[in-house]
């Protein structure tokens, strides 16, 4: 952890196709870690001093980006809203409005921190932070880049998994930390919700890396590289996208599966009682979590930082070499460009499904998780692993 990485050879897939991208056209990483620890030896600092310097650097850096990307989100919610129903939205807080989500976070920031008389204050103030540290810490395992990434762990997705399944404890412990029937149906709700959708999007990433050979990011999206637009598992799982993509706006609570906070039904749900930076914590994760799933919706099925075009293509046109060390940096600043146009592009869809889908019913929400996406998503690993057996190549065998 606190690494930049690149590919683990222990970790990386076995498939033929992937070696040939490995010695081939994806040498477009820059090892920023190495880097940076050279510049501050050559200065004459020692290689533990350097390291250390180094350690918080990214955990920081992840700290900083999410933080302006919820921003941005955020303007976003208001902008696209505007212009879904036709009207202007914010534009006198700074050009274009730029400055709502500052005065938001400072509003929140400064204002009062109520404790409910009758409520369990130790768990009251647990439940935003547990629901904020597992989402946070998820990305560690997203990539950037071929060598930008914090951790490049083994068991990657899953462990996203795993950290995503902690934050439906906080939600139900705020609910009933607040000692308010309507806080603990939202509470109840969103924990019923959770269960609901994670097994779903559980099978859909299974399928995915058993298409990959692997679970780490990295290689996933090495496996898809090579072929442009053409290779990417969009098209070779369009039923795992459309689970996985329904699956992470119910893990999210977005419209139309905001039930555990839904303001007609249950007031505020969970979030009832809280005010304040505690409230505030709710809302920087639930868009934290909006820009994360749609990071790894990019990651897992539309190519990461791949280009549409091969980038062995483009530099023969150009008549640059691959190695060439401006060609890999300018590379390495486009295919981040290129994660997170693709990532703000699903923030977009999302957006603009709250606008146009209308809420549906806490038992409807049940029953496509249970009755519709659960069968569908085992028959789509079933049909995978079928394909893989039938047609190696292709599904990545």
């Amino acid at each position: 952890m606190g690494e930049f990485t690149g590919i683990n050879s222990t970790n990386s897939c076995n498939s033929p196709r992937l070696d040939v991208l490995k010695s081939g056209n994806m040498n477009s990483g820059i090892d920023l870690q190495g880097t940076f620890i050279e510049s501050l030896r050559d200065l004459g600092l020692p290689a533990g001093t350097a390291k250390a310097i180094w350690m918080p650097l990214p955990m920081i850096l992840m700290l900083i980006g999410a933080t302006m990307g919820v921003l941005v989100a955020t303007w976003l919610e208001r902008k696209i809203s505007a212009a879904a129903q036709q009207r202007i939205g914010p534009e006198y807080q700074g050009p274009f409005g730029l400055l709502v989500p500052v005065a938001d976070g400072l509003k929140l920031v400064f204002k009062e921190d109520i404790v409910p008389a009758k409520s369990d204050p130790w768990l009251f103030t647990l439940g935003p932070i547990i629901v904020v540290i597992p989402v946070f810490l998820s990305f560690l395992i997203v990539p950037f880049g071929q060598n930008i990434v914090i951790s490049n762990v083994g068991m990657g997705v899953f462990l996203w998994i795993a950290l995503s399944s902690i934050q439906p404890i906080g939600l139900l412990m705020a609910g009933y930390a607040s000692n308010n029937k309507y806080s603990l149906l939202g509470g109840l709700r969103a924990a019923a919700q959770s269960i609901s959708y994670e097994i779903p999007l559980a099978l859909a990433v299974l399928a995915i890396a058993m298409m990959s050979n692997s679970l780490d990011t990295v290689d996933i999206v090495n496996q898809q590289s090579g072929y442009g637009i053409l290779g990417w598992n969009i098209w070779r799982q369009p039923i795992g996208f459309l689970i996985f993509w329904i699956a992470a706006l119910a893990e999210c609570e977005r419209l139309p599966f905001d039930l555990p906070e839904a303001e007609e039904e249950i007031v505020a749900g969970y979030q009832t009682e809280y005010s304040g930076m505690k409230f505030g914590l709710f809302y920087l994760g639930s868009y934290v979590n909006l820009i994360l799933s749609s990071l790894l919706v990019a990651i897992l099925y539309l190519g990461g930082w791949d280009f549409p075009i091969p980038l062995n293509l483009i530099a023969g046109w150009l008549g640059v070499s691959e190695l060439n060390p401006v060609f890999q940096i300018v590379t390495a600043a486009l295919g981040i460009t290129m994660t997170v146009f693709k990532a703000y592009l699903l923030v977009f869809v999302a957006i603009l499904l709250r606008w146009t889908v209308p809420r549906v019913r806490i038992d409807q929400l049940l029953n496509l998780g249970w009755k519709f996406l659960l069968p569908v998503g085992l028959v789509n690993l079933l049909l995978t692993a079928a394909l893989k057996l039938a047609f190696p190549f292709a599904f990545g065998g």
